[in-house]
């Protein structure tokens, strides 16, 4: 039988959920990341989904244009393998990075990144937030409430990676981040929509309780 850190939420058997402590930083997240989808891989570690959140910086995904790092302000950048262009990662927002090998799950990357955003829009339903995919625009949409018609915002974002069928890196939920970090890129290379939060919507902003959600609605998606 298996053995867990006293943190991991297990999920069942194929499954393993852990919760970072603290700010996790960014490279060691992804030697971390690169590490287990190798074990994976190798039928020596079981699936992981890994809870985190990082100190503020930006990734730069491999369709990223210069361009669009506006001003850093400070924070680093770090060029990353995962799909997208930049993003921004820091405290208050929910990052789950997602190691599941695909193989026994369809070897489908585009049903894998439908999962994905349906997972995001099960767990903010939890929460009392209408998410919403948009045809052409990564990621998941709320509707900007008090605004003009059409006004929408970006409240969770996605970007994965797959080695000999083993994903990783993940999404990222805005549960309470500091907002005007992300005016130092154009989020997901998105120009003419904004970024929000569970915060700014007035919704659930405890980790815990979004952390209880994301598992639920993971259940509900990929299990097997």
């Amino acid at each position: 039988m298996r053995t867990r850190p006293a943190s991991a939420l297990d999920l069942g058997p194929l499954v393993e959920w852990q919760v970072a402590e603290g700010l996790t930083p960014y490279p060691d997240a992804v030697d971390f990341m690169e590490a287990r989808a190798t074990a994976i891989r190798a039928g020596t570690a079981t699936e992981m989904v890994w809870l985190v959140e990082h100190p503020p910086l930006y990734t730069a995904g491999t369709s990223a244009r210069a361009e669009d790092l506006l001003d850093p302000a400070g924070l680093p950048v770090f060029a990353t393998g995962r799909g997208g262009q930049y993003t921004y990662h820091g405290p208050g927002q929910r990052v789950a990075y997602v190691m599941l090998d695909l193989k026994p799950r369809g070897a489908d990357v585009r049903a894998f990144v439908h999962d994905l955003e349906e997972w995001l829009i099960l767990s903010l339903a939890r929460l009392g937030v209408a998410g919403e995919r948009r045809e052409g625009r990564v990621g998941i949409w709320v509707k900007r409430p008090g605004g003009p018609p059409g006004a929408e915002d970006k409240i969770a974002a996605l970007g994965v990676r797959l080695r000999h069928w083993v994903s990783f890196h993940g999404v990222a939920l805005n549960v309470d981040p500091d907002l005007g970090h992300y005016a130092g890129i154009v989020p997901c290379g998105i120009r003419d929509h904004g970024v929000t939060s569970l915060a700014r919507l007035g919704a659930t902003t405890d980790m815990p309780t979004v952390d209880r959600a994301l598992r639920a609605a993971f259940a509900e998606v990929f299990e097997l």
